[in-house]
Parts: C-alpha cells; sequence; structure tokens
C-alpha cells in the first residue's frame, strides 16, 4: 500500500469517522501512532517484516494475541500486512530508575513468570526460537555482508560470544520476550502491562532475567534477589555464573542489533551513539564474567 503512514492508518477499514492521529516517539523498530476514533483510542504499530533482525510480523501478532489472553497485553483489534492495531493503554513506559526501584521489580517479576509458563498455552502456529548465539552469529554474517565499519571488531566478540555460549548451559526452556527494555512496561496507575512482543519466542528463562537487569543496570544485590524470587531457591554459584553469561550474551546482541540498524534502519535514530554506549556496557560486563 502506498501513500504516507498517515494515509495507510486512515484508509484501515475499522474506522467508524475520520480518526486522528499522532506520532508515538520512541519506536526503533516500528512507527507507532496513537489514533482517536471518536471516544476510542488505539495504537497503531506499522512495520515490515525485518530479516537482518529475524522479526516476524506474523511471529508478533501471535505472540499479542497470546499475551493478551495470558493478561499481560492490550488486546489485537486489528491487523493487516504491516500494521497491527492495539486497544490503548493510558500509562506511561517504566523508566530503567522505575525498574531499579525494589518494589517495581516485586511487581514486574509475576509478568515474567506469566510470559514465561502461560503465553505458549494460548499461543497458536508455528512460534520462533531466539537464540541469542545464532543471532550474535547472523549479525556478524549480516556486518560482513553490509561491510559494516565495525568489522575489525566482529571476529573479537564472536571469540567471546562462544566462551558465554559454553558457560550459560545447561539450557532450560521458556517463552521470552527478549527485549525487556523499561519503556516495554506500562503503569497504568493500577496494574503494569508488557509490550512489543517484536523478538518473543522459546529462549532459555536466564536472557530475559539477564536482558531486565543489564537493560535497566540491576545492581549485583538486585540481581540476586531477582533470581531468588524467580527459582524461588537459594542462588548457587553454577547459576549466578550461567545467568551472568547470559546477561553478557543480551548485552553483546543489543550492540550487535545497533550495529546492523546503523547499515539497514531508515528510522531517526541516533544507533551510532547506541551501539557505543552497548558495546562500552558489554565490555565492561564481559570483563566482569571472566573474573569472576
Amino acid at each position: 500500500m502506498g501513500g504516507s503512514p498517515e494515509d495507510r492508518i486512515r484508509a484501515l477499514c475499522i474506522w467508524r469517522g475520520a480518526p486522528t492521529i499522532e506520532p508515538i516517539a520512541g519506536g526503533i523498530t516500528n512507527r507507532n501512532y496513537l489514533v482517536r476514533d471518536g471516544a476510542r483510542r488505539c495504537v497503531v504499530r506499522l512495520g515490515e517484516d525485518i530479516p537482518v533482525h529475524q522479526i516476524s510480523r506474523a511471529n508478533e501478532l501471535a505472540a499479542s494475541i497470546a499475551a493478551h489472553a495470558a493478561g499481560l497485553s492490550p488486546a489485537v483489534l486489528h491487523h493487516a500486512p504491516g500494521v497491527l492495531v492495539l486497544d490503548y493503554v493510558d500509562g506511561r513506559p517504566l523508566t530503567p530508575e522505575d525498574v531499579g526501584a525494589h518494589r517495581t521489580l516485586e511487581r514486574i517479576l509475576p509478568l515474567i513468570h506469566v510470559c514465561h509458563r502461560d503465553i505458549p498455552k494460548h499461543f497458536r502456529g508455528a512460534a520462533m526460537i531466539f537464540w541469542v548465539f545464532h543471532v550474535i552469529r547472523d549479525y556478524a554474517a549480516s556486518l560482513k555482508d553490509g561491510c559494516s565499519t565495525h568489522m575489525h571488531r566482529v571476529g573479537g566478540l564472536l571469540d567471546k560470544a562462544a566462551v558465554l555460549e559454553r558457560a550459560a548451559g545447561p539450557f532450560e526452556i521458556a517463552f521470552g520476550h527478549n527485549d525487556l527494555l523499561a519503556a516495554n512496561f506500562l503503569d497504568d496507575g493500577r496494574r503494569l502491562w508488557l509490550i512489543d512482543w517484536d523478538y518473543a519466542g522459546f529462549n532459555t528463562p536466564l536472557f530475559d532475567l539477564g536482558g531486565l537487569a543489564s537493560n535497566n543496570e540491576l545492581s549485583a544485590k538486585q540481581e540476586d534477589w531477582l533470581l531468588e524470587a524467580y527459582f524461588d531457591t537459594a542462588v548457587t554459584e553454577d547459576l549466578r555464573r550461567r545467568y551472568r553469561a547470559m546477561k553478557c550474551a543480551s548485552l553483546l546482541r543489543e550492540t550487535m542489533w545497533s550495529m546492523v540498524s546503523e547499515i539497514h534502519s531508515t528510522i531517526d535514530f541516533d544507533y551510532g551513539a547506541y551501539t557505543a554506549e552497548n558495546l562500552a556496557r558489554f565490555n565492561r560486563a564481559f570483563d566482569t564474567f571472566a573474573q569472576s
């Protein structure tokens, strides 16, 4: 469908009248809009498949429907190729500072449990596997194909990824969100919602736990609390080391995601600065892991 994003939205068959459309800032794999149609408000997400990031919109749709059925996410109101329309949640996205508050972590943990345990009960059709070490290797190939300015770093990053993959097993399997940024939690004043299922798929639960910690810079004490509360047991040194390996892998994936986005994304976002920030955080985390 041609035309502007606003034209695409107006052409949807679900409106009762002429909708008003406002961009929502912050999306870095989609373009998001708040649409008012009379008294109804909804969010329209525009985004095609992104093969270099292994994003399938059919998988995102299935995960969004299952996440609503599990009580985590707003309802899907409509979908079409490249378009996902969701019920609007009148809430604010969390910040990393919010997530770092212990009371907020206590509210987030049940959502992670529901994601991991209950979404598979509602998910229909073929489901993705989000294996971070495969994603990292695939990103390395995409960087080579795109003649990335970061190619001089890639060999060393792959060597570190191999160390982390060996250290992170054995692996349990759960249904992961796989992108636990603070802004993917919404607080409506009564409850939290978990949104944005672009990368959803089966994975080890340690990836979501490590991603939550790395994306929001939790302290070591908070990380131990998170592991103990999630697994309902004391943290062993073996579990702590496997967790730290997956936390490092989460940071490496985010770094290489940004490197690939520097080449391929058309969204107005400073990917270069995001790459530098996450590369520095990964190097610090890997150094700590290697010394443990």
